[in-house]
């Protein structure tokens, strides 16, 4: 008989710690932001931390849809899988390592292990992960506070009558005592007067487990930690890394590679550059180094696999623009504006033409496909607007585009808002009506209220047996989904989607919006609906557009 496995782990627990842990690092990112002095002076610490672990948390949320009692293997698998894709930064990749080996051995385990043996040795795990990844391992850092939490978690559990909640208890407490002292391991820390921005976060992220188990809030973020206090901004330090000496560019990408290649590559990297750390397994790598020549990173990856998601960053220049957007937040000095962009979610090729048309930074997205919040970061920041309007069109992506907007507005001053469009076609609608000349305000409240306006349905096919609010529904079955409920359960599509159509178009409307899916790729079911819609309400004028999304063979709202 095969062993359960995940001990008696139970996948609300993680769920919980999950976002437990994103609101965390989201409430102390500006704190740790301030305390980044080593490796690069460069204060996004925190936010890099924040994003890694907010990447995690949606990649579990959308593999089980939040669901308790979905399948734990899965949920640990797209966890670890969504840190190691999402990681940003030195202590990002660092801390997707340990994550991943957390979620390993928690799959691992069986069902005669304690809950306190499986996460001690877990973290054990974690802090070993994490010191093999780094090149050079560097003591007055994360991995030191990791070091210590692992250690105190092992010595308590070796008590058979403790539990989990008392091994992240002593991990929790072990870690700030060992931040604490960073400042006497790093000379950098000591001069600045901080502890590492990189332990730091790791304590929030323990405090966060210690939370999750026993109720204990964590200790406040602008708390004095030991005897140093923590200063918000930290004061003037060495330029260390942005020193002529020192390396002026950080280069990151994920690597497609076999595991025998990865030796050679740590060992090439090395010879190049410092802040090396490579992290992942089955053949997924994700690679982060700090050098001068950057053609030689990838040339190196190359040689090793396939890097793609390259991103290159100038010390120099980040470190100019963090104190430009500084000074621009100060009253006294207003931004001039530089134009307003919308960023939409798509959900399929025709979909995300329609969006590109009407002058939208499109950011692929969709069931199955869902952006992180560093997507739509990117996107925000990269389109050189000082006002973006985002329209994350599907209901589990709003969230995420919020967290997005919030560390946009802070890190890089740009105005943005959200309209929680929660389907493509109410996207399509808020778009139609975008107009750049009004004032931003006004844009927003215009778009806002035309989606809200929008009524919107689908078709879909049932993927599993369910009870739905229109009754049971078997595999193959076809759904009628009005405001994301479903609504109607049929045999036949045209019925269905005729049916859904009916009751959008009960309270009235005068245009009918309908997108052809990758399923209609004829366009001969959108055709028909329309042909239905011109028959029975011949007032209402009815636009056809092919979308090419997955899963949904028909979109439609009514306006």
């Amino acid at each position: 008989m095969e062993v359960p496995r995940g001990g008696t782990i139970q996948l609300a627990v993680v769920l919980r710690f999950v976002d437990i842990a994103t609101d965390a690092l989201a409430g102390a990112r500006e704190e740790i932001d301030a305390l980044n002095v080593y490796p690069v002076p460069d204060g996004d610490t925190g936010t890099n931390l924040y994003l890694t672990v907010s990447a995690a948390r949606d990649a579990i949320r959308y593999a089980t849809g939040g669901d308790p009692d979905a399948d734990l293997q899965v949920a640990l698998a797209a966890f670890a899988r969504g840190a190691l894709l999402g990681a940003r930064g030195n202590s990002g990749v660092i801390l997707s390592e340990m994550l991943g080996a957390i979620a390993r051995r928690i799959a691992a385990a069986s069902a005669e292990e304690r809950n306190a043996t499986i996460m001690a040795d877990a973290l054990r795990r974690a802090t070993d992960a994490s010191y093999a990844a780094v090149g050079t391992p560097v003591e007055g850092t994360m991995l030191t506070v990791s070091r210590a939490a692992s250690d105190a978690a092992m010595e308590v559990a070796r008590d058979p009558s403790v539990r989990a909640r008392d091994v992240f208890t002593s991990a929790a407490a072990a870690a700030r005592e060992a931040l604490a002292r960073t400042p006497d391991q790093l000379q950098v820390l000591r001069d600045a007067g901080v502890v590492d921005a990189g332990g730091r976060g790791l304590s929030v992220i323990l405090d966060a487990a210690e939370t999750v188990l026993t109720g204990r809030r964590p200790t406040p973020v602008t708390s004095p930690i030991g005897r140093h206090t923590i200063p918000i901004p930290h004061p003037a330090v060495p330029e260390h890394d942005l020193t002529p000496d020192g390396p002026s560019y950080e280069v990151m990408y994920l690597l497609d590679a076999e595991d025998d290649r990865i030796a050679a590559l740590r060992k090439t990297l090395a010879e190049l550059g410092d802040s090396l750390v490579v992290v992942g397994g089955d053949r997924l790598w994700n690679v982060h180094v700090h050098v001068d020549d950057v053609g030689a990173v990838i040339e190196a990856g190359i040689d090793a696999g396939r890097p793609y998601r390259v991103r290159v960053t100038h010390f120099a220049e980040q470190v100019s623009a963090r104190q430009r957007t500084q000074q621009a937040q100060q009253p006294q000095q207003a931004r001039e504006p530089a134009g307003r962009r919308v960023v939409a979610v798509a959900a399929g090729p025709g979909l995300a033409g329609l969006f590109a048309q009407a002058g939208a930074v499109v950011v692929e997205g969709g069931p199955g496909r869902r952006p992180s919040t560093g997507e739509l970061l990117e996107a925000i920041t990269a389109c050189g607007a000082s006002e973006v309007v985002v329209l994350p069109n599907d209901h589990d992506s709003v969230r995420v585009a919020q967290v997005a907007a919030s560390t946009a507005e802070t890190d890089a001053g740009i105005r943005v808002a959200v309209i929680p469009t929660q389907a493509q076609v109410a996207g399509l609608a808020a778009m139609a009506v975008h107009e750049p000349g009004r004032s931003f305000d006004q844009d927003v409240l215009e778009m806002t209220a035309t989606a809200r306006h929008a009524r919107h349905g689908a078709v879909t096919i049932a993927a599993r047996q369910a009870m739905t609010m229109a009754g049971p529904c078997e595999p193959g079955d076809v759904l009628g989904v009005i405001a994301g409920d479903f609504a109607v359960v049929g045999q036949d599509t045209l019925d269905v989607a005729t049916s859904v159509l009916d009751k959008l178009l009960g309270g009235g409307g005068e245009l009918v919006t309908i997108v052809s899916g990758a399923e209609d790729d004829d366009g001969a079911l959108a055709t028909r609906c329309a042909g239905w819609v011109e028959e029975r309400h011949p007032a209402v004028d009815v636009v056809v557009y092919d979308g090419g999304q997955e899963r949904y063979p028909l979109l439609m709202s009514v306006e």
